[in-house]
């Protein structure tokens, strides 16, 4: 599938998330788990559902052990800036599938990215962990999994090629609720304790389908509007490219693993994250909360970002041509800065060093482009911003994040439409995203309700005292 790397690690506990594949029984699965690391042999490893029903009543009771013993403890203080500025900082949220450090960066389940690259399955496995039986199955299973209804293919055949392909997105994804299992079985009044069940069927059929979907939408809006067939055989990244134009590519078929495997969880404070759990706190099943996960994602100050850094390395390449020096480099960074713009791919909120998803994509690019001239373009930006930033001494983190590569890599692919951008990180982001909704469930979270508190009760609350 999606994941790299195949060393296996022993005698160390892990829970890992959303492409992550958890060694303990040579489980492999889209879906988040915990255990210990012990290589396993079974003849007949479980399924992915009877291995999610050993452990939600482990993680059930470890949710009551923790509260009981530290329920009424503080995770930190709340200030009045932290309230008007959108919640930053506030720890408020349980997000099992990742955490995000300030140092390492994004941590599935307790595995930097680097780590995770090194005792990941790579897609053709080896037998080590995963098997290649399991991979396979997984595969098959999305694979089967994938076909959309006709209605939600004329749908979106009927979008005029002027309506953004995210509002496509989120239009079809909302269509396909039409077969909701979980939406079904609340109508008969199933069990809350069988809640999760229904939201694994429907989270997995959601993220088989999203290839589908987002390869017909990029078909007709950019190509010929012909989308060539699932094959059963192959797995998840292979079938999005095949749709997409790339099979044929083995390298781009590789850069879409790596970028699905990166852009899948981000902590759950991230608007394409918080909005998933938000609308699902209050039982709306996969369908619904995914499409507004999308719909916040759609916005400038979050998926947009990659195809921001595109915009103005373009635009710096027209004004200083393609092969600049450093010191006009330097100029116009500085000119960015002081006619009051920010330089788009550098900064984070919670960053404090260069984004470990960077490092990775810069890597590939290393090895598959190092003479690509946009990519020496990000390198000398790579060089040379990060001293401007602190010089300027208006930013906490001057490194660069995920977006800073990722949209540089496309092009040189010859995926060069922009707006397409935000669509493939959606499909990324269900991953995570998903796998988190069935834990809410699986784990009887209820619904979201912070208390709010209005500006004129604020000030009466500190004139008081």
């Amino acid at each position: 599938m999606v994941g790299r790397g195949a060393r296996y690690q022993g005698g160390r506990k892990v829970s890992l998330t959303a492409v992550i594949y958890k060694p303990a029984l040579k489980q492999v699965s889209p879906i988040s788990f915990t255990g210990t690391s012990r290589l396993l042999h079974v003849s007949k490893p479980k399924t992915l559902k009877e291995r999610l029903q050993e452990l939600i009543p482990e993680k059930q009771d470890e949710i009551k052990r923790v509260k009981k013993e530290h329920g009424a403890k503080s995770l930190g203080n709340v200030t009045v800036d932290m309230a008007y500025g959108g919640m930053r900082g506030i720890k408020g949220l349980i997000w099992e599938g990742s955490v995000l450090d300030p140092d390492e960066g994004i941590e599935f389940r307790g595995y930097t990215i680097n780590e995770c690259r090194e005792i990941l399955p790579k897609a053709d496995a080896t037998g080590e962990v995963p098997s290649k039986e399991q991979v396979r199955a997984l595969s098959a299973e999305l694979a089967a999994r994938s076909a959309i209804p006709s209605f939600v293919e004329d749908l979106i055949d009927r979008c005029p090629n002027t309506l953004h392909p995210m509002s496509q997105f989120s239009l079809a994804v909302t269509a396909l609720q039409h077969d909701s299992n979980f939406a079904k079985a609340y109508q008969t009044g199933v069990n809350k304790s069988e809640y999760w069940l229904y939201m694994y069927e429907d989270a997995m059929d959601l993220i088989s389908k999203l290839p589908n979907v987002a390869g017909r939408i990029y078909r007709n809006v950019y190509k010929d509007g012909k989308v060539p067939p699932i094959e059963p055989d192959k797995d998840y990244s292979y079938n999005f490219a095949k749709i997409l134009g790339y099979a044929d590519n083995k390298d781009f078929v590789e850069l879409l693993r790596l970028y699905l495997t990166i852009h899948s969880d981000h902590e759950g404070g991230n608007v394409s994250a918080h909005t998933t759990r938000l609308v699902g706190s209050a039982l709306s099943d996969p369908f619904l909360a995914f499409s507004a996960s999308l719909n916040g994602l759609a916005g400038p100050l979050h998926g947009l970002a990659n195809q921001e850094v595109v915009r103005w390395i373009f635009q710096m390449k027209d004004a200083i041509g393609e092969s600049p020096s450093d010191e006009t480099v330097k100029e116009y960074v500085w000119n960015t800065l002081k006619s009051g713009k920010v330089v788009p791919g550098y900064g984070h909120a919670v960053l404090r060093k260069t984004d470990p998803r960077y490092a990775a994509q810069r890597e590939f690019a290393l090895k598959h482009l190092p003479n690509d001239p946009l990519f020496k373009l990000v390198s000398q930006l790579y060089n040379i911003v990060p001293g401007v930033l602190l010089e300027h001494g208006k930013t906490k983190n001057p490194w660069p994040n995920v977006d800073a590569h990722s949209g540089i890599l496309l092009q040189y692919f010859g995926l060069v439409e922009q707006n397409y951008y935000t669509v493939l990180f959606g499909v990324s982001r269900s991953l995570g995203v998903l796998s988190q909704l069935i834990w809410d469930r699986a784990l009887g979270f209820p619904i979201e309700r912070p208390k709010s508190y209005s500006t004129e009760l604020i000030k009466k609350m500190f004139e008081e005292h």
